[in-house]
């Protein structure tokens, strides 16, 4: 919900208001400690934030979280053929991520990618639970 949540922000906010958010939330840090790496990357990101790289990453948001909603949604189900599904598309997200970031690195892009490796480990341990229970 959260990465569907931020991909509609992505399209609905303007260029200067992601740039006077960013500002306002690194404010404090930077003020503390000017060389921080993850606020003056933050700031970095915002002010060469291209239109239509903000509208990938928005549609790539909004798209990823919609289909993992569906999956969760069939897992809380106990749809057994939710987990194979969840598996196959979660990893093929994490082969493209991957290879966005051998040739574009990101660090919002690499944290997205060790949640999906992590929650497709979480589903894998629950999948065989669930079949070694049947």
């Amino acid at each position: 919900m959260l990465e569907m949540a931020g991909g509609a922000t992505l399209f609905l906010v303007s260029q200067p208001t992601i740039l006077r958010m960013v500002a306002f939330m690194t404010q404090g840090e930077l003020a503390e400690d000017p060389g921080d790496f993850i606020a003056n990357h933050a700031v970095h990101l915002a002010r060469n934030l291209s239109v239509s790289t903000r509208h990938f990453a928005a549609l790539y948001l909004l798209v990823h979280g919609a289909i993992k909603v569906g999956l969760v949604a069939g897992l809380l189900r106990g749809l057994r053929g939710s987990y194979p599904v969840a598996l196959l598309f979660l990893t093929a997200f994490i082969g493209y991520q991957i290879d966005r970031l051998v040739h574009a690195p990101s660090l919002a892009l690499m944290a997205l990618t060790i949640i999906d490796v992590a929650i497709v480990i979480l589903i894998a341990r629950e999948w065989q639970r669930v079949k070694g229970g049947s």
